[in-house]
């Protein structure tokens, strides 16, 4: 991710000329794209198709105009983003036609998630072409424009420059704090303290509860009762050890290599009133020593992560996923167990089989001692439109209980 790169890889200075004056600033992208070769600058007189046009070839546009025309601006380029084609639609005319009383075969998944996926980036890509110059205090000088200086310290912290970054990036900034601040409250925690999760941005939020559901209802090891012990492995938000103390484990250690997921958890654990039984450790996978239960909720899908949000969903080769298996065995403490909370969204997208995820858990001298499942209850599993529906309706979530 960008924040590992030195500070002049990652935001690296571009520069523009603009009337008989030479601007220079930080490039700064949440993606860890690069700036764009060609910069433009627009007010209001740039029309919506000419602001898409460009954009699809690669070329920046600085904003001069007013902030709220700049948003509306990106709205109706959006709305051209996800217009069809008139070639898209005459091959679907086209096909309809050739098959018409002929039951075609079914793309494989695989290859509509990597075309989705593609599409996806690419849309992202020309959107985020709109750009907005930010000074150093995380102001911006247009008519109109809020006070974003909040939620840019959020993300950035303090900066001595002036900087340029995707309008798109700074929305989801704004929307990232108003998420901050009001939480997400959740059922399992309704008992502790304020109730709430406060995501912050970059950090993936538990918006499924299906998957807190299988933690809550698990039975523990026998073990834990000589040892009330647990490692939180990819800790993320802090829900999930949270659920943990709520039921009652007395010292849960926390890890995540995530310098935003600490913090954040570390802000969820004060708040929920936690603290004492919860320690949070920024490392990757595991602390030292070993524990009666130790949890996991890696990354499902095995694929190359395009944003630092992502790492959460997308692990490339199943990385994490096969590290927590490979070192469970060795933390885990006589008649321990390892709780692999994973969806099989992969297996039915083509990008993993159930024989692999086996072989991967023989392999490390582990079995499975049992399996709880539920169905997902989330929104997109129930929407025919999604490109991944047929995936997404057959997908299952399970809490694997594996032990040495």
């Amino acid at each position: 991710m960008y924040k590992n790169l030195s500070h002049e890889t990652a935001h690296p200075p571009i520069s523009w000329d603009e009337g008989e004056t030479t601007h220079s600033c930080r490039w700064r992208s949440e993606k860890g794209l690069p700036p764009p070769k060609k910069l433009i600058i627009a007010d209001d007189t740039l029309t919506a198709d000419e602001a898409y046009r460009v954009a699809c070839e690669g070329t920046g546009i600085i904003w001069r105009g007013d902030f709220q025309n700049a948003k509306q601006l990106l709205q109706a380029m959006s709305r051209r983003a996800d217009k069809p084609s008139k070639k898209s639609i005459r091959n679907k005319k086209s096909a309809k036609n050739k098959q018409e009383g002929v039951i075609p075969l079914a793309v494989p998944m695989s290859e509509i998630f990597h075309k989705h996926r593609l599409t996806q980036s690419q849309r992202s890509r020309t959107l985020g072409m709109l750009l907005i110059q930010v000074e150093p205090d995380h102001t911006i000088a247009l008519r109109r424009a809020p006070d974003v200086s909040q939620a840019c310290l959020a993300v950035y912290g303090a900066v001595t420059e002036p900087y340029v970054m995707s309008l798109r990036d700074l929305l989801g900034f704004i929307g990232s704090l108003e998420w901050r601040k009001n939480g997400m409250a959740l059922d399992a925690l309704k008992d502790l303290g304020d109730g709430r999760i406060h995501p912050h941005y970059g950090v993936f939020a538990p918006v499924r509860s299906e998957y807190i559901g299988l933690l809550e209802k698990a039975p523990f090891p026998a073990s834990i009762n000589k040892q009330s012990l647990a490692f939180d492995i990819g800790t993320g938000t802090g829900v999930l050890a949270a659920v943990l103390a709520k039921r009652g484990i007395q010292k849960i250690v926390a890890t995540d290599q995530d310098e935003r997921a600490i913090e954040c958890a570390a802000e969820n654990i004060e708040g929920l009133g936690i603290g004492k039984q919860v320690k949070l450790l920024q490392t990757n996978l595991f602390p030292e020593g070993q524990a009666p239960l130790i949890i996991c909720n890696p990354p499902w899908v095995p694929a190359r992560p395009s944003s630092p949000i992502e790492y959460a969903v997308y692990d490339p080769d199943s990385q994490m996923l096969k590290g927590f298996l490979a070192g469970l065995k060795d933390h885990l403490t006589t008649d321990g167990e390892g709780w692999l909370i994973l969806s099989d969204f992969a297996e039915h997208l083509g990008l993993r089989t159930r024989a692999e995820l086996l072989s991967w858990i023989e392999a490390a001298g582990l079995k499975v001692l049992g399996r709880n499942d539920v169905r997902p209850t989330h929104i997109k599993a129930l929407d025919t439109q999604d490109p991944l529906y047929r995936a997404r309706a057959a997908e299952v979530t399970s809490l694997w209980r594996l032990g040495a």
